[in-house]
């Protein structure tokens, strides 16, 4: 009989892309974790959030590891902003003070189009779950009632 299999190191999925995503932040979110967020104005001129996610079987494959560097990579950006940002404000370098804030700001809004992307693919995929079970349930309510 083997002997029990020592722990399983998992590799990245996409090594590609998440080389790219580390070195340019491209958008490399639908790759690595499955979500594309963007924003439109509407014709009312309303700022609109657009949340686009895989279904649930090509989530629930996606990879742990590219999915971890790709959160871990999208906060750590920010925390480099905010630490150039301090450097720009002790050195009083109002030039680069407004170029790090304008990247500051974009890795923010990444943040929170990511963040909030999450949440809604979570959302649809409660939404789904409970459909399914509603409907089970009803096909077997109709299924058993009518053999009477």
């Amino acid at each position: 009989m083997d002997p029990p299999n020592p722990a399983v190191i998992e590799n990245y999925a996409n090594p590609r892309t998440c080389f790219f995503h580390v070195l340019f932040k491209n958008v490399s979110g639908r790759i690595l974790v499955g979500l594309r967020w963007w924003n439109e104005i509407d014709d009312l001129g309303e700022s609109v959030w657009k949340f686009e996610c895989l279904d649930q079987e090509s989530l629930a494959r996606m990879n742990k590891k590219d999915s971890w560097l790709f959160w871990w990579t999208l906060y750590l950006a920010a925390v480099a902003w905010i630490m150039l940002a301090i450097f720009s404000l002790i050195r009083l370098q109002a030039d680069y003070l407004l170029v790090v804030g304008v990247c500051l700001t974009l890795s923010i809004a990444n943040i929170v189009g990511f963040t909030k992307c999450k949440k809604d693919a979570k959302k649809q995929i409660q939404q789904y779950a409970s459909q399914t079970i509603a409907s089970r349930f009803s096909s077997t309510l109709q299924s058993a009632f009518s053999v009477v």
